[in-house]
């Protein structure tokens, strides 16, 4: 089982003491969330069941491959992972190269969550139809990992089109950095069975897991993807080392946390954390 960190509702003048501390630690991944924008007029929300905004437009937002890179160059092991980088709002050029610089400067570190968003009005402030979204993922996905493991690339799509191009250097990770598919909606569930890497949900809990677990094995087995290495990666509560192996048991191969309550307190809630899970 692999034991992750989210920055996620960290205050920003923490997140390097706090990187680099988890890596000290030992702890296998640190997660960094990313929106583009936050518009004025916020609905909706990530949690199923809310139709409420879980952070105000005035929440501080950092661009996350420029964090990423700078925490890459504070430690040593730790894997640095986007929680969920927006894939879609982009143009693949640029995301493309922002993903390959990490993964570059963290000498292979760069772990990849990507989704198609929750905020539709944050589309919408951009230009874009948020209506679009699942599909222009999906076609960014598929420009970027041309980008990264082909010599020449050309590109006919109904969103993204280009003549033959060259990008270099490719990535560091073969073929390329692991792409894990966020959401917890059908589409981004068979998104990830498709072309994702893995899934990275929302919290769970160990019965809440189980549902969309047998779903993405059963949409692997209808894209023929059963057989490729895949995440599953979630937020949940840990108490005791037996709560780590019954994670493990419902299927989940990497378990991220965020414990501390108060941005002040998070290195030592991250101490405390470590004597409880690693031996």
């Amino acid at each position: 089982m692999k034991i992750a960190i989210t920055l996620g509702m960290l205050h920003p003048s923490a997140f390097e003491s706090v990187a680099i501390e988890a890596d000290r630690l030992g702890f296998e991944s640190l997660w960094f969330p990313e929106h583009l924008i936050f518009p004025i007029d916020m609905a909706g929300s990530p949690f199923p069941g809310a139709d409420h905004p879980p952070v105000p437009p005035e929440t501080p937002l950092y661009d996350s491959f420029g964090m990423l890179c700078y925490l890459a160059a504070k430690t040593n092991s730790i894997r640095l992972g986007t929680n969920v980088y927006l894939l879609g709002l982009r143009h693949p050029f640029v995301a493309a190269r922002a993903i390959q610089t990490l993964d570059l400067l963290s000498q292979g570190r760069a772990e990849i969550g990507v989704g198609a968003g929750w905020l539709r009005n944050e589309w919408t402030v951009t230009g874009l139809d948020p209506r679009t979204r699942g599909k222009r993922l999906d076609e960014a996905i598929e420009v970027c990992k041309r980008l990264w493991t082909q010599e020449t690339i050309e590109f006919r799509g109904e969103f993204f089109a280009f003549e033959s191009v060259k990008f270099e250097p490719k990535p560091i990770q073969k073929p390329h950095p692991p792409i894990h598919v966020g959401g917890e909606s059908d589409a981004a569930l068979r998104r990830a069975a498709r072309v994702g890497d893995g899934w990275l949900g929302l919290h769970h809990n160990l019965e809440s897991v189980r549902e969309p677990i047998a779903r993405l094995e059963r949409y692997r087995e209808e894209y023929g993807t059963a057989d490729r290495p895949f995440e599953i990666i979630v937020g949940g509560e840990v108490t005791s080392r037996d709560d780590v192996k019954r994670w493990q048991e419902a299927g989940v191969t990497r378990l991220f946390g965020r414990p501390w309550t108060r941005s002040r307190e998070a290195v030592e809630g991250l101490r405390r954390y470590a004597d409880l899970i690693f031996d």
